[in-house]
């Protein structure tokens, strides 16, 4: 594959990647992350859970939450009238390691 080809692949993996990298680069949702990770992914937690974890305002929470849902980075459980946010372990960010792989290969090949 000629440098061209593998840079237009590169190209379309920060385009499928792109809502994966926006939710996962802020700091806060970063930290919401790390709370998310540091539980039963099946199980997930609560709003109210996370506020006392992160410090942040449940309204702030409920907005980086909604981010990260919309990217597919976490998906969230009802269970009558409570919502479990946890990491989508099948989730998009399976795009950023097709992004670095594709990048990595491309230095290899190019540099």
């Amino acid at each position: 594959m000629n440098k061209q080809d593998q840079l237009k692949i590169i190209k379309e993996d920060f385009i499928n990647s792109q809502k994966v990298l926006l939710a996962i680069g802020d700091e806060t949702r970063q930290s919401i992350l790390l709370v998310l990770m540091g539980t039963d992914c099946q199980t997930g937690l609560r709003v109210g859970e996370i506020t006392e974890e992160t410090h942040l305002s449940r309204p702030a929470v409920s907005h980086h939450l909604k981010i990260l849902r919309d990217s597919g980075v976490i998906l969230m459980r009802k269970e009558g009238t409570k919502n479990y946010y946890y990491i989508n372990v099948r989730t998009e960010l399976g795009l950023l390691r097709t992004l670095v792989s594709d990048i990595d290969k491309f230095m290899q090949n190019f540099y």
